[in-house]
């Protein structure tokens, strides 16, 4: 078990700052062989930072780093490696036009085959080996990972962190993609390797997660040690007042008994895509939010991309937005009748890197802030300073480009750009996966408060406690069908929600 008296790994006085502005202060982490460590932090905090000093992606402006007791200097990720330490990032990084086998073997290549030819039956199997290490023995080793759902990527991605000899092994958000099953599974593999010797630093947001499955609790807060506690011994209040800073608030608002009695401003009969999704029928109406709950593979992560028109081909049965037929022919069309979307995939998808942070919030809607269709910056910077405070995004302000903001508030912008007032339905996809607590609370009372006004909303998310909390009437999803329809919020739990997908798909039961 670990022995903190002498610990595996100790960072020491690290210190880093990015453009004048500190995102790390002095702070001292250590994991001692043997456990799991969860760094928890709201966003901005220091976390994902601090562990890239770790694994050699930036280098620290101040401080010191020991393995074993003896001073070490890690330069690149590769002489992370070289020193035992993985890096299991947040967004899922794989090589789409090379097999499950290749990529779980990408960095161990050299060492199962002769020269610079791999071996590809040696590939096979070892990864055939990790994977039933990770209870993962369906998942084909001959089959092109891009082909695959974002979910086994995760699982392929993971596979290949634990295929070399690493002795600290540092996962953001592992399960941010994965079922209720598959993160049951990974949790198995990580206490065995844990009892094995192995060291885990766990990031996450999702504070269940975090309880379950570490053996300490390590809190930055503004770029500061604000905590460390035994998990044994903590309350999630306690954790979540050191990354907030101050007593925990109520993560839902509260929202009226008359929530969704509007008209119905978008419906569906019968709408049905590939072998995906089945025969599914809803009405979503202004002023409500209309939660679906499904997980991984279920068809959720189809649904959204259906309606909004990203995928249009082989589409079956009827939709309607206020009244009048919609089939879209493409995402043009979906957002001429008043329909945003938010995509679960923010780094592909939702961002736009390298422009700043008041071009990607006016990005769906340029002619809104300019005049004779050019885009004005002071129109733009007004309004990216409305949300910055409305949402609390931390950034240097409007100019500074996307690509330097933490995830959470990358996320805040990506949400923020579709709740327009020309907007009347907005599908939301896993709008707060990777996103810390103060983030999520944000996020949420914005979303009620536009449906106050009026919006009809539409969150499609695999976080049962999001769901239940948020939604005014909800729904399950599962193998592409709706087997569970909520019509009273007040009736919906997380742990309904969650045994509702182990119903028989053809059993379709409502509750009121």
């Amino acid at each position: 078990m670990n022995d903190l008296a002498h610990p595996l790994v100790r960072m020491a006085g690290i210190n880093k700052s990015f453009g004048g502005v500190k995102v790390l202060d002095d702070v001292t982490f250590e994991i001692g062989r043997g456990e799991i460590v969860a760094l928890l932090g709201a966003n901005g905090a220091g976390k994902s930072t601090l562990m890239k000093i770790l694994t050699g992606v930036y280098h620290a402006d101040d401080g010191t780093t020991f393995r074993n007791g003896t001073e070490v200097t890690i330069t690149s990720p590769r002489a992370a490696s070289r020193a035992g330490i993985s890096f299991l990032p947040q967004e899922v990084s794989v090589i789409p036009e090379m097999t499950v086998a290749e990529n779980i073997c990408l960095g161990i290549m050299p060492e199962l085959g002769r020269g610079p030819v791999s071996n590809t039956s040696a590939m096979r199997s070892k990864a055939r080996e990790v994977l039933a290490e990770l209870g993962f023995e369906h998942v084909s080793v001959d089959a092109l990972i891009g082909s695959l759902p974002v979910g086994e990527q995760r699982i392929v991605e993971i596979a290949r962190a634990l295929s070399g000899s690493a002795e600290v092994l540092v996962m953001d958000e592992p399960t941010a993609a994965l079922s209720e099953k598959d993160s049951a599974l990974l949790f198995t593999v990580l206490k065995r390797l844990r009892d094995a010797g192995a060291s885990i630093v766990y990031i996450s947001h999702y504070l269940s997660e975090v309880f379950e499955i570490s053996d300490r609790i390590v809190v930055l807060r503004d770029g500061r040690l604000a905590g460390a506690f035994s998990t044994k011994e903590t309350t999630i209040d306690v954790v979540l007042s050191a990354m907030l800073g101050r007593n925990t608030q109520k993560l839902f608002e509260e929202r009226d008994d008359s929530a969704g009695s509007g008209p119905v401003v978008f419906s569906a009969r019968g709408l049905s895509w590939k072998d995906k999704l089945h025969d599914l029928n809803m009405d979503v109406r202004s002023g409500e939010i209309l939660g679906i709950f499904g997980l991984v593979g279920s068809g959720i992560e189809h649904l959204g991309r259906v309606i909004y028109g990203v995928e249009r081909s082989r589409v079956t049965g009827e939709m309607a937005v206020s009244g009048k037929p919609y089939l879209p022919t493409g995402p043009i069309q979906a957002k001429a009748a008043g329909i945003g979307f938010v995509t679960a995939e923010r780094k592909t998808e939702g961002i736009l890197a390298e422009l700043s942070v008041a071009q990607n919030l006016a990005a769906s809607f340029w002619t809104d802030y300019g005049s004779r269709g050019l885009a004005s910056s002071a129109q733009e910077n007004k309004h990216a300073l409305n949300w910055i405070s409305r949402l609390g995004i931390v950034t240097t302000g409007p100019g500074q480009p996307m690509r330097f903001l933490s995830g959470g508030n990358q996320q805040k912008v990506c949400v923020a750009r579709w709740l327009h007032p020309s907007m009347m339905f907005v599908i939301l996809e896993e709008p707060t996966r990777g996103v810390d607590i103060g983030a999520r609370k944000d996020i949420y009372k914005q979303l009620a408060g536009f449906a106050d006004e009026g919006m009809a909303i539409l969150v499609l998310s695999s976080d049962a406690e999001e769901i239940a909390g948020l939604s005014d009437r909800a729904m399950v999803i599962d193998r592409g069908r709706i087997v569970r329809n909520w019509q009273d919020a007040r009736e919906v739990d997380a742990a309904a929600l969650l045994a509702a997908t182990a119903d028989n798909p053809a059993t379709l039961e409502e509750v009121r």
